[in-house]
């Protein structure tokens, strides 16, 4: 039997390969892909699922969601993929169009109609923040909802201690977190070092010579060439295809414990940062505060490490 997928994307280059990754894999079936503003403003976010999922022959609804944070102004990341998020490659319009009803409802529905479906956040937590606010009772019916976001004691991709989509809306992730969602934090770190696509990596996909190997790397010009200026790193980083990765074969995440983690969303200077109690001092007599949060919410898987050899071979393994 098909294990059911619904992904939540803010769909730029990195979001349409993981995309891609979910709508191919053999035991995956994606019942729903809900969209939010992030990376690119949420009517391009909606023309790129779909446009996609047309590249797989997939016809898995599409639903537009929130066009906005919960509370803060919205900030895309254009400047890293593209005016259109896909590179700017002149790609045409998709073919159909996204279902009438709202993202958020369509999240509900579906959760509620698919018990045990796994959940997968490829931006902000806008969507699934409304969704678990309006009905609090899907949490129990979702398997693993595994976020790509946050950065487990590490630095941040948009400020020195935040990753992108927590900053973007970290008043809707400290909701997430606090839901009850069986969350699992796949943070930005882990598409970097070893994960990196190297030249000899990229020249190999290129060989594949199908039509979805060139969308990989043509669609993700533009953040290969960002990358390297954000971090001096030379390689193609892709962060969401490594969370999806996770979140078909858990087996790929060779560290993963249980920690509690608080999303800060009041100062400037650290918003949207997750902070990791890797040590477990929380519930240390001196931060008694804290941990009377802290008990308040259950905790969060947090990923340490990943098998990088075995991630690349999932993504291959859909391109060729």
């Amino acid at each position: 039997m098909a294990r059911k997928f619904l992904i939540d994307t803010d769909t730029a280059s990195d979001d349409a390969v993981a995309l891609i990754m979910a709508l191919r894999w053999p035991d995956v079936e994606v019942a729903a892909i809900t969209v939010v503003a992030g990376n690119v403003p949420l009517e391009q976010g909606v023309r790129n699922a779909l446009y996609t999922a047309e590249l797989c022959g997939s016809s898995a609804p599409v639903y537009k969601g929130a066009a906005y944070p919960l509370l803060r102004p919205y900030a895309s990341a254009q400047w890293f993929h593209g005016k259109d998020g896909l590179g700017d490659q002149g790609y045409p319009a998709p073919k159909r169009q996204p279902e009438g009803k709202h993202a958020v409802d369509a999240m509900i529905d579906t959760i509620k109609a698919n018990p045990g479906i796994v959940v997968v956040t490829l931006g902000p937590l806008t969507n699934v923040a409304l969704a678990v606010a309006r009905a609090p009772e899907i949490a129990a019916n979702v398997s693993r909802c595994v976020v790509m976001g946050g950065n487990a004691c590490v630095v941040g991709n948009v400020t020195p201690a935040a990753e992108y989509n927590i900053w973007v809306d970290p008043d809707a992730a400290r909701m997430v977190f606090h839901s009850g969602l069986p969350v699992e934090m796949i943070g930005w770190e882990h598409c970097r070092h070893e994960s990196l696509l190297n030249d000899a990596e990229m020249t190999m996909v290129r060989g594949f010579d199908t039509p979805l190997a060139h969308f990989t790397l043509d669609c993700n010009a533009t953040a290969l060439q960002a990358g390297y200026k954000q971090s001096g790193e030379w390689g193609l980083a892709l962060p969401d295809p490594v969370a999806m990765a996770v979140a078909l074969d858990v087996t790929i995440a060779t560290e993963m414990t249980e920690h509690y983690v608080e999303v800060e969303t009041h100062s400037d200077l650290t918003r949207g940062m997750t902070v990791v109690d890797q040590l477990g001092v929380t519930h240390d007599e001196r931060n008694r505060a804290i941990w009377a949060a802290a008990r308040a919410h259950p905790p969060i898987k947090v990923c340490w490490q990943i098998d990088a050899t075995r991630w690349k071979e999932a993504l291959y393994s859909v391109l060729r």
